[in-house]
């Protein structure tokens, strides 16, 4: 999906929110160009330690630039513009990374948010934990906004995809 995804968009640039153990960002590295780009963030050494062996091993590794730190302080030192943005870290500032991608994403690129079902939880009435209720407001936030449109695609737990509206 993940390759699929950067093929359609022709992506030159992908950002990914969320490295873990580096499987997204080599689909999405594999299927890039060969001047492409992934920058992808985490603030985890161990996972990250775990990604850069895999990066190392692979022939496209060297189309990944992984930075270690707050997620939100390496969005605001980054620029644009990125074709595809990949959201997968802690679910509590999905709607800052939601927004600062926003202001990253080319006027062709495309969002995509990992985990937006979380479990079918986003249906429970009072959400059960503050990740839930994040989510379900940018949930709320991307339907109510003009601006894009947004389909949620029920891969796994599902993915929202989120593309800036013709004017």
């Amino acid at each position: 999906f993940l390759k699929m995804m950067v093929r359609l968009v022709r992506a030159g640039r992908v950002l990914e929110i969320g490295t873990f153990t580096g499987y997204s960002a080599l689909c999405f590295a594999e299927a890039l160009p060969e001047a492409g780009l992934v920058l992808t963030c985490d603030i985890d050494p161990g996972s990250t330690a775990v990604a850069r062996r895999y990066f190392a091993r692979s022939p496209h590794g060297r189309k990944i630039d992984l930075r270690v730190g707050p997620a939100l302080e390496t969005l605001e030192a980054i620029s644009g513009p990125f074709d595809l943005i990949f959201i997968d870290a802690d679910k509590i500032n999905y709607l800052n990374y939601y927004r600062r991608a926003l202001d990253l994403l080319s006027p062709h690129g495309v969002i995509l948010i990992d985990n937006v079902l979380w479990s079918g939880d986003v249906l429970k009435s009072p959400p059960p934990d503050r990740s839930t209720a994040v989510i379900q407001e940018l949930n709320r936030v991307i339907a109510s906004d003009a601006t894009v449109t947004g389909v949620l695609v029920t891969v796994r737990d599902g993915i929202f995809l989120v593309q800036r509206s013709s004017p």
